[in-house]
């Protein structure tokens, strides 16, 4: 399971080879998908198809969610009859997101099966804590108990798939204001250094205007979002094989000084950098003479990836 306070976001638009499923726990977490802006509740059960292009922009400060990946091998050996021919031919939902709200009921048997996955898993800190864990990541380790593992995927991906065509479907959003698609394109290729006016100015409005509809439309205020977007790259500069010291990745993620890049990183993380990135050293370690794993799944964060295995996190992952 995946937490806000734990996990390192990923914030750029990206798209997986697996099929993606997360369910919120707690706090909502917000995707863009197709031009669409998405705030998923607690009990929302959601889908992200393979090469389904999304962009996590924002989650609550308690946000907990777990991200589970599954294989195109195990979905293709556990769907085998016309009810589950859309999970294996990975049609996405032609007005963004697949979704639904589970009943109560469905909710805590689905949660209950996750939680029951995470037995002979990574302690979920360790997940948490562990910036490389997603896109990109050479992040692994040798589960437990690999067949009962995926045998616990394959059921649950059935069990997944029924509880979405008996539950709630949620209604539907409007498509995001173009200026506010391309604000967002413009920042999550890391690639903008000039100030908002001349962002809103490549946008084509005013800097008032980007400001008040991408507030409105995303859910966060611009400077948070590029804030957040920042907190990832530093991520993304400290973990460099030619690993930066902690002044050298601040700056390189675009912050503009060491105090502005605390007050980010606390308010994200509820403590000091270097108390966490000692932990994360200390986590890589302990981990480091882990095999890869040898199951049906990738891991994967949550995810904001962001079971990415499963447990009290703001993501786990399966």
């Amino acid at each position: 399971m995946a937490e806000s306070a734990r996990n390192p976001p990923i914030l750029k638009s990206h798209h997986h080879r697996e099929l993606e499923l997360n369910l919120v726990v707690n706090g909502t977490i917000t995707y863009v998908v197709a031009g669409r802006r998405f705030t998923f509740q607690p009990r929302t059960l959601l889908w992200l198809f393979p090469t389904q292009e999304h962009q996590l922009v924002d989650r609550s400060d308690d946000a907990q969610y777990y991200v589970v990946v599954f294989k195109p091998s195990l979905i293709v050996r556990s769907c085998r009859t016309a009810a589950y021919e859309k999970l294996k031919h990975g049609k996405k939902d032609r007005n963004g997101v697949l979704h639904t709200l589970l009943e109560p009921e469905s909710f805590d048997l689905i949660r209950k099966t996750m939680d029951s996955l995470m037995r002979d898993s990574l302690d979920p800190d360790v997940l948490n804590r562990e910036a490389g864990f997603g896109v990109g990541s050479n992040f692994s380790f040798e589960h437990g108990d690999p067949d009962g593992l995926n045998a616990g995927l394959h059921h649950l991906l059935l069990l997944s798939w029924r509880s979405q065509l008996t539950g709630k479907v949620l209604g539907d959003v409007p498509a995001l204001h173009p200026a506010v698609c391309r604000a967002l394109k413009l920042l999550s290729e890391g690639e903008w250094k000039e100030d908002f006016r001349q962002l809103a100015k490549a946008c084509g409005v005013s800097a008032a205007f980007l400001s008040r509809i991408f507030r409105r439309q995303v859910g966060v205020p611009l400077s948070r979002y590029r804030n957040s977007l920042r907190l990832s790259l530093f991520w993304e500069e400290y973990r460099q094989p030619e690993q930066k010291n902690l002044a050298e990745a601040v700056y390189a993620a675009g912050f503009g000084s060491y105090a502005q890049f605390y007050k980010v990183f606390t308010q994200a993380y509820g403590r000091g950098p270097r108390a966490c990135v000692r932990e994360k050293v200390g986590s890589r370690r302990r981990q480091h003479s882990t095999a890869a794993l040898r199951s049906g799944l990738r891991l994967n964060p949550g995810k904001w990836h962001n079971l990415r295995i499963l447990g009290r996190i703001e993501r786990n992952i399966l």
